[in-house]
């Protein structure tokens, strides 16, 4: 699921919730309908949040397992 992946890119990266919303422009309880999958983003919007995570857009569409979940 997308707004998984961006949460746990966010979470292995050590940024709030709140720091990559504002990194991206985006609202911050935009930003959790997303995560939550509440909510798809826009390909604007996914482009902000790979500037924001220092990642390719690509990312968003690579399997899900090569992601390891850091609490």
């Amino acid at each position: 699921m997308l707004g998984t992946k961006i949460k746990k890119l966010r979470i292995n990266k050590k940024i709030k919730q709140i720091e990559l919303a504002k990194a991206a422009g985006i609202s911050n309880s935009f930003l959790s309908d997303i995560e939550n999958g509440r909510t798809m983003p826009s390909l604007k919007t996914l482009y902000k949040l790979a500037d924001a995570l220092d990642v390719s857009i690509t990312v968003f569409l690579e399997d899900d397992s090569s992601y390891e979940f850091v609490q």
